[in-house]
């Protein structure tokens, strides 16, 4: 019994997909945020926030942010209303009984692209994309895989066989995706003028999403800094004091 168990495992393993042998290791990026010292890209987030804007979330909710969020990445108060009012918010019921749409405003949770899992799945052909509020944090690999990701829908190799309605991604564990590939590298205009490429626009969005999976970060290292000055600042006064106490004991 246990050889044929011991047998069946083998043949999983063989039978694995062939992408999960040869899976090409995620280019390392250089990130604002890196280090201890490193802090948010404001420019770089809000470009990404135009990415995810006008393509992401078309299918992909982020549930966990708020249009008032978005001063953390250095919108102010009328840019955020006119973000907010530009969506059309589900609110209700009125006195009639009845929900309503009203334009968005600063306190409402960024708009979902579908009321409910069984309306994504509809319209996708079965496939349920994932929540991005905090995909950064859940990926392994974080920035640099989402950013690898975005760029990495190639031809498939010669002999491999796709599943119907799937892409092929080298940085995707099996190599088949359901996503189409996102990003064209002409997506956007950005309101700052830098030139939309692919490269840029996956940098981009994939900054703006390191910001909504920790946006306090920056406050965390700030305090950890603060913690390791005064206990550094503590030492010094502690070892002066006894050096103090004790200088006439031999």
């Amino acid at each position: 019994m246990r050889a044929a168990i011991l047998a069946g495992f083998a043949l999983l393993a063989l039978a694995a997909p062939a992408g999960a042998q040869d899976q090409p290791p995620v280019p390392r990026q250089s990130w604002s945020f890196d280090g201890p010292f490193g802090t948010y890209d404001r420019a770089a987030a809000q470009r990404g926030f135009q990415v995810y804007d006008v393509v992401c979330a078309h299918c992909h909710s982020m549930k966990l942010l708020h249009y008032r969020d978005l001063a953390g990445i250095g919108y102010n108060d009328d840019e955020i209303k006119a973000i907010a009012a530009s969506k059309q918010v589900t609110d209700g019921p009125n006195d009639q009984g009845e929900m309503f749409q009203r334009p968005g405003r600063p306190f409402d949770a960024f708009v979902a692209p579908f009321a409910n899992e069984q309306a994504a799945r509809a319209a996708l052909s079965g496939a349920l994309p994932p929540d991005l509020s905090l995909i950064v944090k859940a990926r392994e690999g974080g920035a640099d895989y989402v950013d690898a990701l975005l760029q990495g829908y190639k031809s498939p190799p010669p002999g491999m066989k796709m599943v119907e309605n799937m892409q092929y991604n080298e940085y995707f564990l099996g190599h088949q995706i359901a996503m189409p590939a996102p990003l064209a590298g002409s997506d956007v205009q950005y309101a700052d003028g830098t030139k939309p490429t692919l490269t840029q626009e996956a940098h981009d969005v994939a900054t703006f999403l390191a910001w909504a999976s920790e946006p306090t970060m920056e406050e965390r290292k700030y305090t950890g800094a603060k913690v390791l000055i005064f206990l550094v600042v503590m030492t010094g006064v502690l070892y002066g004091a006894k050096r103090q106490i004790w200088a006439d004991v031999h």
